[in-house]
């Protein structure tokens, strides 16, 4: 396990709406607010490098159910881990004030999240929106996942090849060490893949989406991966004010390759 310091306050925690508790913890800083939201798989922790460049800002991160120090619980669906997002919102009196930072797992969340509620922005980190395009990959993959004694191995690799090429041995190493993968929370956060068609996948996103088309929330959808041509025209016709941006061959973690440069784009934008 990799030792490190962590630059927030300690923990605390809410209730979801379910009664599932969330822990987050809240950096009381005094610039804009902002939050975070952790990939599958990781926890809070994974953002502390881009964190501790971020001191001119009041900073909070959590842990979505099933992770971390938050709870487990029965529903691991987007719908549910929203709602994870909005009790720490709600609980530290941020509507309308907060920026939203999601990567991959975390991306998706703190987009049905800035469709929903009032938020001052959205930024998803490599995390394409056509969930229904990851059914096919999943597939491949489910009777592994469902057994006890290959799941391990098959998380190892599915995040080994989304590394990318520029992410340092160090920083992976990072990543590794706060990985704590739980069967069930994993088949729960994909049962969505495993259990419905792709036509209805997409409509149950493009479902959520929708509350984007009569507000105008700025959005930015940075990739390490390439997403497709046509991927930017999909999604602007949910999110009007959505900007794409492609960081060629950084992989899944693009903040992580390059923190420095992810925390300038992040301030650019919310400027």
């Amino acid at each position: 396990m990799v030792e490190f310091v962590s630059h927030l306050a300690a923990m605390a925690t809410v209730k979801a709406a379910d009664q599932t508790t969330i822990s987050f913890a809240d950096g009381e800083g005094h610039g804009p607010p902002v939050l975070f939201v952790h990939g599958i798989t990781e926890n809070s922790r994974s953002w502390d490098p881009v964190i501790e460049r971020l001191g001119d800002h009041r900073v909070v991160t959590m842990d979505l159910r099933g992770h971390g120090a938050s709870e487990k619980a029965a529903r691991y669906d987007l719908e549910a881990m929203a709602g994870d997002v909005v009790a720490v919102v709600e609980e530290l009196d941020l509507l309308g004030q907060v920026h939203l930072v999601g990567h991959s797992l975390g991306g998706a969340v703190v987009s049905a999240v800035g469709a929903a509620v009032p938020v001052a922005s959205v930024v998803n980190v490599d995390q394409s929106l056509r969930l229904g395009a990851l059914k096919a990959q999943l597939a491949e993959v489910e009777p592994m996942l469902r057994d006890r004694d290959t799941f391990g191995t098959v998380i190892d690799g599915l995040f080994a090849e989304l590394a990318g090429p520029k992410i340092s041995i160090e920083a992976m190493d990072r990543v590794n060490g706060l990985r704590q993968p739980e069967q069930e929370v994993v088949l729960g956060v994909w049962d969505l893949m495993f259990t419905m068609s792709e036509d209805d996948i997409n409509q149950v996103v493009e479902a959520a989406l929708r509350g984007y088309g009569d507000k105008s929330v700025p959005y930015l959808s940075l990739f390490g991966v390439d997403p497709g041509a046509d991927y930017q025209s999909w999604l602007s016709g949910f999110i009007p004010d959505v900007q794409l941006e492609i960081w060629s061959d950084h992989g899944h973690y693009p903040h992580l390759v390059d923190p420095d440069r992810f925390t300038d784009r992040l301030r650019s934008f919310w400027h």
